[in-house]
């Protein structure tokens, strides 16, 4: 049941091992698909991301964020580079009757993918990892000691 502005926004979370088969087909997960498809008709974006990983975004919600990334100012070099990478790697994909996308060649390169993943869910978006290399960051992440410090955005919210 759909009630409020949240039912406009599709909610993805958990993580997920995935398998990609010879040619780069990923299964998105089932309880993901009925979602996607109410969102998107199946229809997504898959572009890089600066850690080595993949975004997957519905594709309304990837048009909103390629609206902005398109208005930065294009004689900024850092805003130039965010978007020559993240717009010049999007990758229209569609789910097929299995529930399946293709993952371009390029793309798994660039992340190192080859046939295990982790699909991470990130609110409106996934980000595809090469399993051992999530496994990798997610330890590191969760043993870095960043003295306690939080931005100012989640110093109000309670874990």
């Amino acid at each position: 049941m759909r009630c409020g502005p949240a039912a406009l926004i599709a909610v993805f979370r958990g993580a997920t091992k995935v398998t990609l088969d010879a040619k780069g087909r990923l299964a998105m997960p089932t309880r993901h698909r009925e979602r996607l498809l109410s969102r998107c008709d199946g229809r997504m974006i898959v572009t890089v991301d600066k850690d080595h990983c993949l975004l997957v975004f519905p594709l309304p919600d990837w048009e909103e964020l390629e609206r902005k990334l398109v208005r930065l100012p294009s004689l900024n070099e850092t805003a130039r580079n965010i978007v020559r990478i993240m717009v010049g790697y999007a990758t229209d994909v569609e789910m097929d009757g299995s529930g399946r996308i293709l993952v371009s060649r390029e793309l798994r390169e660039f992340a190192g993918l080859e046939k295990q993943g982790m699909l991470i869910g990130q609110g409106n978006k996934f980000e595809l990892w090469d399993e051992a290399s999530w496994n990798e960051k997610r330890d590191a992440w969760l043993s870095a000691d960043d003295g306690g410090e939080l931005p100012a955005e989640l110093a109000s919210i309670a874990f």
